[in-house]
């Protein structure tokens, strides 16, 4: 009897072992920068001309995301300066993308008024909760991300960008 014990015994014990780890693992929550990038790049959404753009176009390139409304007062008068910055930083290989949180009339009618020279997807209601996988609870506007090639948020931005920090985090792509 002591000698089967002691050839069960160490058996038990790696099972048990393997057993805990997986129901760790199992059981360790993800967060929602975790999984934002993957449902992210894995999103078809409409550009202005309502042409449906995948947007894993933009995987391995650092991005600048800003969720965005027509009707959101700060994201009007952010959109202009964040505009200037998608010419100053494109040569650094960072790229800016707007997510609008509206209908496509309302965005196509502001880009053409207000000359913005980035790539505006339509995302209507859908895009408040994509913020939110991001770490946006509230959903408000706008929210601002920085998305590194490797899909890994640098940073994220509630309220009406300071652009003299948002170009000082721009080292978090280096």
């Amino acid at each position: 009897m002591n000698k089967n014990l002691m050839l069960v015994l160490p058996v038990a014990l790696v099972f048990g072992v393997i057993g805990a780890y997986f129901g760790w693992k199992k059981h360790e929550p993800e967060t929602p920068a975790d999984t934002a990038a993957a449902t992210f790049y894995a999103q078809q959404l409409p550009d202005l001309q309502g042409k449906p753009q995948p947007l894993d176009q933009w995987k391995g390139k650092h991005l600048i995301v800003n969720f965005w409304a027509t009707w959101c007062a700060p994201c009007v008068e952010e959109m202009p300066e964040l505009s200037a910055m998608h010419a100053e930083v494109a040569p650094r290989n960072i790229h800016v993308v707007g997510i609008g949180i509206d209908s496509p009339s309302n965005m196509a009618e502001f880009a053409m008024k207000h000359k913005i020279a980035y790539p505006l997807y339509v995302a209507g209601m859908g895009g408040t909760e994509l913020s939110r996988r991001f770490g946006n609870p509230s959903g408000g506007l706008p929210f601002t991300i920085l998305l590194g090639a490797d899909g890994k948020v640098r940073k994220t931005y509630l309220g009406k960008l300071k652009f003299d920090e948002l170009r000082r985090d721009l080292v978090l792509f280096q």
